[in-house]
């Protein structure tokens, strides 16, 4: 028999993770992150841009979620990732670049709370946060194209550090 949202009996856990989105502005996309968030259980959401508006169209693929989940909305996703860094807070960004290392084979610390960085969905995460970061992480990519969708992104890899974390 299939389960339904209502019979269920996932374990409730919440992770000392922030998912900060620079410039991620496609409100599908964004009402997706908010169920993802849910999802794994994450500490909060942060959407960081120029005219961040919640409505409808993220409320549609949101499915509520963005009543329940967490959030902040920023202006600047740079001053976010500084303020969390001098909180204490370990800096991943999820970027393909020269030195960032496979998600498969980082190990993610305990010891510190981690922020997780996706980046906007034409330029990726700025060049100023991924030079304030910890980490850089990425996908391994086998087909022809050399990136994803943010949300299946997001989803691959707060699913690979919730792993790793419980």
């Amino acid at each position: 028999m299939q389960l339904t949202h209502y019979n269920t009996n996932f374990q409730k856990h919440k992770f000392p993770i922030i998912l900060v989105c620079d410039n991620v502005t496609n409100a599908p996309n964004m009402g997706s992150l908010f169920r993802t968030a849910d999802a794994f259980g994450i500490e909060k959401l942060i959407l960081c841009g120029e005219n961040i508006v919640l409505g409808r169209k993220i409320a549609k693929t949101s499915r509520a979620t963005e009543k329940v989940v967490t959030y902040d909305i920023f202006e600047s996703a740079s001053k976010a990732v500084e303020d969390l860094k001098n909180a204490g807070y370990q800096i991943i960004s999820l970027e393909i670049t020269n030195s960032s290392q496979p998600i498969h084979s980082y190990t993610f610390s305990t010891e510190n709370p981690i922020v997780l960085v996706i980046g906007d969905e034409n330029f990726g995460v700025s060049e100023a946060i991924l030079k304030n970061s910890d980490a850089i992480i990425h996908i391994d990519m086998f087909g022809q194209n050399s990136s994803m969708n943010v949300v299946q992104a997001t989803n691959i890899a707060l699913y690979e550090i919730t792993k790793q974390l419980l």
